[in-house]
């Protein structure tokens, strides 16, 4: 538990909340000064036993349950950075799951410039792999108008796909498809997910990889053969990132190597100056 960090945030949120926009008074006795919700009020909106948030806040409770940190962050209108940091400054990890049922299905609008900005392929999708926002050097890999609206329908239904994304049966489903089980395993609910993995399972061959699907969940460095539109036969490998705001969302860049895969070790780690052996 870091206290001096878990009483900065949570001061800091609870001034930003009005008393009067629950219904209730800004305390008035004489010594009263600091802004935002009291410390009992807190206790009175959730309807915890007196000092329970003043515990809290001040670090005197060691083990609070998911129950109250959740309760908390949403009184005091977190976000899902705030909603971490929480977790992380009250009980040394991070939370089992987002705070809100929209976090990983929007981004701030200048992600589209940022992508823009990338050379290479990039797009970033939303937690159920609905995009989001594409750069022209990924719009190029596809015919005039045919960019995918979710890049996992695509990758493991559409069977256009398979002749562009090489050796497919060996090469892509068997790592894509278990993203899609690992995501459904999170969030059972998700329409989108739900409705693919049912076109997954109507496809003969997608269906027989996906029953067989195995835990392999790497993506980050991955290397994939590719037939690009424009620049022939290649290989991509992947670069994945995970824009903070938004659990779940992926920022994706494919950086393609047009002919025979290149046979040697892998690009080396990159590690800061200072963490060098020597």
């Amino acid at each position: 538990m870091d206290k001096v960090a878990l009483r900065g945030l949570l001061r800091e949120r609870r001034a930003r909340i009005t008393p009067e926009s629950h219904g209730l008074h800004r305390p008035t006795r004489q010594g009263r000064r600091a802004p935002g919700l009291s410390q009992a009020q807190i206790d009175h909106l959730l309807h915890r036993a007196p000092d329970t948030y003043g515990r809290l806040e001040s670090g005197r409770y060691l083990h609070p349950p998911a129950d109250l940190l959740e309760d908390v962050a949403r009184l005091l209108d977190m976000n899902e950075q705030e909603w971490t940091a929480l977790w992380r400054y009250g009980l040394g990890q991070d939370p089992p799951h987002p705070l809100n049922s929209r976090s990983g299905q929007e981004i701030p609008g200048v992600w589209q410039e940022a992508v823009d900005g990338i050379a290479h392929m990039a797009y970033v999708h939303d937690r159920s792999w609905n995009l989001l926002a594409v750069n022209s050097a990924f719009t190029a890999l596809f015919p005039p108008g045919r960019v995918p609206h979710n890049t996992m329908r695509w990758m493991v239904v559409d069977r256009a796909a398979r002749s562009m994304l090489l050796d497919w049966e060996n090469s892509w489903a068997p790592f894509a498809l278990p993203h899609l089980r690992g995501a459904l395993a999170a969030d059972p609910h998700d329409e989108t997910l739900k409705q693919i993995e049912k076109e997954v399972l109507a496809d003969p061959v997608s269906s027989r990889i996906y029953e067989r699907a195995g835990a392999h969940l790497p993506l980050d460095g991955d290397e994939r053969p590719l037939r690009h539109l424009a620049l022939g036969s290649g290989w991509v490998t992947v670069c994945a990132a995970q824009p903070m705001a938004a659990p779940g969302a992926r920022m994706i860049i494919l950086v393609f190597h047009p002919g025979e895969r290149r046979r040697h070790a892998r690009t080396p780690m990159l590690r800061a100056e200072s963490t060098r052996h020597p």
